[in-house]
């Protein structure tokens, strides 16, 4: 009996996961929460085999806690299930530890496929995410990725360390004596400069280049 915890933020999507997985005989779904935080509380007592993540949710998402889990659980079976298709969070996601990386527009066969995979300690990935990664590793290969210092300002660079670590606009100005709507605009420009779409894809941009707490000075 595979032994799965759901961790997503909204309540009919994990009804509607529990369903199908209790419907499948070596499947039990052992707890259905909905925050990072949560998760953490409650692998150590529910014990699962497989964690089943969405990349977004309230506090703490799926990467920040697929990482914790990887290192305090090794053994354990890491699942993310998501409607991101954007590279950089597939790679962040795979550096953080997941085994699988699962699109919600898969087939509930798809879902129950990659969860015995994940148990097994294979890699699960959707098939149209597996070419984006293998796109990655070649960009990795010929040193095409972007550095920092080479796209952003020290003070863009500042701004996208905050963001990485979970602060608001607000906690950003407070720590760099600027406005809010200061620490807004710049953030638009550190979207158009790097070619994102979102605050999520920001922050695992900045992940994967290591601007994270104590590698980059403030400006």
């Amino acid at each position: 009996m595979i032994r799965v915890l759901i961790a997503d933020d909204h309540h009919l999507f994990r009804e509607g996961l529990t369903r199908i997985l209790d419907d499948e005989d070596n499947i039990m779904v052992v707890a259905s929460l909905r925050s990072g935080e949560e998760v953490l509380a409650a692998v150590s007592s529910h014990r699962p085999d497989v964690v089943v993540l969405d990349v977004n949710m309230p506090g703490m998402g799926g990467i920040e806690a697929a990482r914790r889990l990887r290192k305090h659980y090794p053994d354990l079976g890491i699942l993310m299930l998501t409607v991101s298709e954007d590279r950089e969070t597939l790679f962040t996601a795979v550096q953080a530890g997941v085994r699988g990386y699962l699109l919600k527009s898969s087939t509930s066969d798809e879902l129950v496929d990659a969860i015995y995979r994940v148990q097994r300690g294979e890699a699960a990935i959707s098939p149209a995410m597996s070419a984006k990664l293998l796109d990655e590793f070649v960009a990795l290969s010929q040193g095409r990725r972007q550095r920092p210092e080479d796209v952003l300002t020290e003070r863009e660079r500042a701004i996208l360390r905050y963001v990485a670590n979970g602060m608001s606009n607000k906690e950003i100005g407070l720590a760099l004596s600027i406005s809010p709507h200061t620490v807004k605009a710049h953030l638009r420009h550190i979207l158009d400069k790097l070619g994102l779409r979102s605050r999520t894809q920001a922050a695992a941009w900045a992940e994967r280049h290591g601007l994270t707490a104590g590698n980059d000075r403030l400006a």
